[in-house]
């Protein structure tokens, strides 16, 4: 990881359909390095795959909340069966095991507060094994999702091999 593939994931992040072409040029280097590159920081799990960002409100979900769970025991069956639970509900987003006052984060997303009431108690809260649910509606979005902070200090840092990556690998 140098930073030549530092500047490709950061591009990619902004815009993963940009032509390789006009990667290149934005970046000053042959169209052929840049595939090149961008096929070695696919093979080595840098980049991990592309999507599209959907507008949920076109889709007719305007709200959005986080919900916090506690769950009754702290018991490897309870864990499952809550996990197991959780991923059979499509409007869960993200679901995020934590340390502290929760068990596990969800980002939720719902047509309107009525739907949003509905998963919570029909779906989320009727998981075998949940203690308590807590939600918090989102009035807005202060700051988007601007991908992952790609940093200088990233070339340095451990691949996944476990070695060092050279911050002059051509």
């Amino acid at each position: 990881m140098n930073t030549l593939d530092q500047r490709i994931l950061a591009a990619l992040q902004a815009n993963a359909r940009i032509k390789n072409v006009d990667l290149s040029r934005e970046l000053g280097v042959a169209p052929s390095t840049v595939l090149e590159r961008v096929r070695r920081l696919e093979e080595q799990g840098w980049i991990e795959g592309y999507r599209a960002l959907v507008s949920p409100e076109k889709l007719g979900l305007t709200i959005q909340s986080f919900v916090a769970v506690i769950l009754d025991r702290h018991e490897v069956d309870a864990i499952q069966a809550f996990e197991q639970g959780i991923q059979q509900v499509p409007y869960v987003r993200i679901c995020y095991h934590v340390a502290g006052r929760f068990d596990y984060l969800l980002h939720v997303v719902a047509r309107d507060l009525e739907h949003l009431g509905e998963l919570i108690k029909n779906q989320i809260a009727s998981i075998p094994g949940i203690g308590k649910v807590e939600s918090f509606p989102i009035y807005s979005e202060v700051q988007p999702d601007k991908g992952w902070p790609i940093a200088e200090d990233l070339a340095e840092s451990p691949t996944k091999e476990g070695q060092n990556a050279q911050k002059d690998d051509p």
